[in-house]
C-alpha cells in the first residue's frame, strides 16, 4: 500500500483518513475551510512592516539587524521570520547593499587509487625559522593508496617552477610515466599549485589535475593530515629552525621514519612503504595466522573474533558521499 500511496503523492495515514467503510472517501482538501490563524499579521501591521524595511535609514539591513534596532526604540512590529516571510512575499528579500548571494562550488571530481601511483596528493607548508616572519617552505608529495611520500624538498620561497621540477623528479623516481590510467594530482587553489608552469608541466607529463574547492581544507585531506602527523612529532623545533639545511636535515628523517617504521592506521597499520611495495597483504596474513594460533592455544582470552587483518581496499579521494571515508584514518 505505501508505494502506491508515494505513486498517488499521498501518505498512508491520509489514505487510511480517506478510506471509511469500504469506500475511499472524496479528497475535500482543496474545499476545506480553514481557520485563519489567530497570530496572522493584519493589513495595517504588514503595511509598517514594508515601509520600515523600505526607509532609508533600514534599506541596507536585513530583519536581523532591523527588529533589534526597532526593540532599542521601544518599538516591536512583529519577528524577524515574520519580517523576512513578509518580504519575500513581495519579492524585496534580496541581499541588500552590494554583498552577493553565496555561489555554491561544485564538489571536485572524486578518484579512487586502487594501487600505488594512481593519485597524488601535495601542497605546501611552513617551517618556522628563529626570525619571526620568516619562513621555509617544505613541498610534499604523498601516494593516496600507500600513504608513501613519494617526493619532498625544502626551499625558501614558494615557487610553481620549484614544483614542477619537484614532480617530475617524482615521477622518474617512481616510473609512473605514461600509466593507465594517467596519474591524478590533487592539490589545493595556492599560486604554487595553479601557476602556468605547474599547469603546463602537467599537460607535458599527461597528469590529470584535481583541486580543492577555495578555502574547503577537507578536499585535500590527506596532505593536511600528514602534515598534522609532521608538526606533532616530539622532534619537531618549537622554536623554529635556525637554517635552511637544518630544516632539510629534519625533513629528511621524518620521511625515512615516516615511510619505513611508521605503522600507519589507513592501510591497517602497515608501512606507507610496505603498502607501496604490495606486501601490506602478506604482512596481515601472517598477522593473522600467528593470531589464529593464540586463539586456539588460549581461546578463553578471546570474547569474539580476531582482529581485522584483512589489506585496505581502494582509497577515495573526495568521496561523493561522507560515510565513504573515514577521516580519522588519514593521517
Amino acid at each position: 500500500m505505501e508505494p502506491a500511496c508515494e505513486a498517488a503523492g499521498i501518505t498512508l495515514r491520509t489514505y487510511r483518513r480517506w478510506f471509511q467503510r469500504g469506500i475511499v472517501q472524496e479528497d475535500k482538501r482543496p474545499t476545506a475551510a480553514r481557520a485563519k490563524p489567530p497570530n496572522t499579521l493584519n493589513e495595517r501591521e504588514r503595511c509598517a512592516i514594508l515601509s520600515i524595511c523600505n526607509e532609508p535609514e533600514y534599506a541596507s539591513l536585513p530583519p536581523s539587524q532591523i527588529v533589534p534596532t526597532l526593540l532599542d526604540q521601544g518599538r516591536y512590529l512583529a519577528s524577524e521570520s515574520s519580517f523576512y516571510r513578509l518580504l519575500k512575499s513581495n519579492q524585496q528579500l534580496n541581499h541588500r547593499g552590494r554583498s552577493q548571494a553565496p555561489k555554491k562550488k561544485a564538489k571536485p571530481t572524486s578518484f579512487a587509487a586502487t594501487q600505488g601511483n594512481q593519485v597524488w596528493s601535495w601542497d605546501i607548508t611552513y617551517c618556522p625559522s628563529g626570525v619571526v616572519g620568516k619562513y621555509y617552505y617544505l613541498y610534499l608529495f604523498e601516494d593516496i593508496y600507500s600513504r608513501k611520500i613519494v617526493g619532498y624538498e625544502v626551499h625558501d620561497r614558494e615557487c610553481g617552477i620549484l614544483a614542477s621540477e619537484l614532480l617530475q623528479r617524482c615521477m622518474l623516481r617512481e616510473q609512473c610515466f605514461n600509466t593507465h590510467p594517467a596519474l591524478v594530482l590533487h592539490s589545493d587553489n595556492g599560486a604554487p599549485m595553479k601557476a602556468f608552469t605547474m599547469k603546463a608541466k602537467l599537460e607535458e607529463l599527461g597528469v590529470i589535475s584535481s583541486y580543492s574547492r577555495p578555502r574547503v581544507s577537507n578536499d585535500n585531506p590527506f596532505s593536511e593530515a600528514l602534515f598534522r602527523t609532521l608538526k606533532y612529532r616530539p622532534e619537531w623545533p618549537s622554536s623554529g629552525f635556525s637554517s635552511l639545511s637544518k630544516v632539510r636535515d629534519w625533513v629528511q628523517c621524518f620521511v625515512g621514519w615516516y615511510n619505513e617504521k611508521h605503522k600507519h592506521s589507513g592501510i591497517n597499520f602497515v608501512t606507507p612503504a610496505e603498502r607501496h611495495a604490495g606486501k601490506d597483504k602478506e604482512i596481515l596474513q601472517q598477522r593473522k595466522a600467528v593470531l589464529e594460533r593464540a586463539k586456539a592455544n588460549n581461546p578463553s582470552r578471546w570474547s569474539g573474533s580476531i582482529r581485522n587483518c584483512e589489506p585496505v581496499g581502494a582509497v577515495m579521494l573526495n568521496p561523493d558521499k561522507l560515510e565513504d571515508i573515514d577521516l580519522k584514518k588519514v593521517s
